[in-house]
């Protein structure tokens, strides 16, 4: 469910019309609704209850910092990959204590922002990383906590390129050598074991696949408590996949999902914490284009708008659907034509959609680019010398820009020529 709907023939932003934005901001934009994202941090939130538990936002989905206040005002948890994303959610106001610090290549550098900074673990991911942590922690005068990221050799059935739960893939720790890499983690002078981290990939359309990685963690807890350990939290990192085309069959609920969870891991006295993004942040942004020509093709009609591969990559890199519909919703039963969606960026895979079905088009006419809230502005580039678009947040009939669009002529100071050409 998100909070983007037609009223009077508009689509609307809550109670905003999309067209009044455009007309105030310019397109392309990127557009969030409070409201969405409230509500699908709650589903988690309350899913997850009684048991002990933080929801931590998985940031790498959409980093913004006035969204990351919102969430963190309600209580949630920051997950984050790089110091960078670390330092984001400190502007935005979550405690330390909140934030947690994922990622296969974590630098002493960041492990010492974030122990000076406050965190509240590290999800280590190899045995090289462990013991860095450790000198970097001792020096310090410091423990770190930790969780180790274990790889339990899942096939999350998803994109190929958002797999992270099979041997081959980089992340984590064979789960076979588990024991062996917490007992070195037990004598080391600047760790601290607070528990097990694992996640197996990205739009998971099943619950099979956790179900499967949930019950080696299971297993695994309850080897290393006999081996002496003291393992009190759980990980499950994220995944849930979200709906990108209306109408088909739908990924798992929260509900179930937390259902799972509860059932699966919850006698185990664990805090539990789970990394969503993609579910709390996907279908709570659209990207609003404006249509610049329609183009006439051989064999073929071609709807050329103003946003590209550089503001919305995922088509590009990942073949993903995104449902692509007009602001100004034509009359029922109006007839549709195929076009093939593309951008103006000096790419074939500029492409959007290739003969999808939509209303009749012109130029000047806005379309809305659904479920793009997630990996949409946080994945964008300024390839072609194109400024990043900005970013809005709706809250009611409230809305503010959240990321302004820089000017050409800002984009374009930050390049520095030598004196000495």
């Amino acid at each position: 469910m998100d909070h983007f709907l037609y009223r009077g023939g508009v689509l609307h932003a809550e109670d905003v019309a999309l067209n009044e934005i455009a007309a105030a901001v310019g397109t392309p934009f990127y557009v969030y609704s409070a409201n969405t994202l409230r509500r699908h941090f709650r589903l988690f939130d309350e899913g997850l209850s009684p048991l002990p538990h933080l929801v931590c936002f998985a940031m790498k989905s959409l980093s913004n910092v006035a969204v990351l206040k919102l969430l963190g005002d309600m209580g949630a948890g920051i997950d984050t990959v790089s110091i960078g994303e670390y330092l984001r959610a400190r502007a935005a106001g979550v405690p330390g204590e909140r934030i947690v610090f994922s990622g296969v290549g974590k630098t002493r550098e960041e492990m010492r922002v974030a122990l000076t900074g406050g965190i509240r673990q590290f999800n280590v991911e190899s045995e090289p990383e462990l013991e860095a942590l450790s000198e970097v922690a001792t020096a310090l005068g410091l423990r770190a906590p930790i969780t180790i990221r274990v790889n339990p050799d899942v096939d999350a059935k998803t994109h190929a390129k958002i797999a992270t739960g099979k041997k081959e893939n980089k992340f984590g720790i064979p789960i076979s050598r588990a024991r062996e890499v917490y007992a070195r983690a037990a004598i080391l002078p600047g760790i601290q074991i607070m528990g097990i981290d694992v996640h197996i990939g990205s739009q998971l359309t099943e619950l099979a696949p956790f179900e499967a990685a949930y019950q080696k963690v299971a297993e695994l807890t309850a080897l290393l408590r006999a081996d002496g350990h003291q393992i009190t939290r759980l990980d499950l990192g994220g995944g849930l996949g979200i709906p990108y085309t209306r109408g088909n069959e739908a990924p798992p609920l929260p509900e179930d999902y937390c259902a799972m969870v509860k059932r699966v891991l919850g006698h185990l006295d664990c805090e539990i914490e789970i990394e969503p993004g993609r579910l709390i942040a996907g279908n709570s942004g659209l990207l609003v284009s404006k249509v610049v020509y329609v183009k006439e093709g051989e064999d073929r009609r071609f709807l050329i708008l103003d946003a590209a591969m550089n503001d919305l990559v995922r088509p590009a890199m990942y073949d993903a659907h995104h449902d692509i519909v007009p602001v100004i919703q034509d009359s029922p039963g109006a007839p549709t034509v195929p076009y093939d969606v593309v951008g103006p960026v000096c790419e074939t895979g500029d492409t959007f959609a290739k003969a999808r079905a939509l209303p009749m088009l012109a130029a000047d006419d806005l379309v809305a680019f659904r479920s793009a809230g997630a990996y949409g502005a946080v994945m964008a580039s300024e390839y072609n010398s194109r400024p990043l678009v900005p970013e809005v947040l709706v809250d009611g009939d409230r809305w503010a820009v959240i990321r302004p669009r820089p000017s050409y002529e800002e984009m374009i100071a930050r390049d520095i020529v030598p004196d000495w050409i």
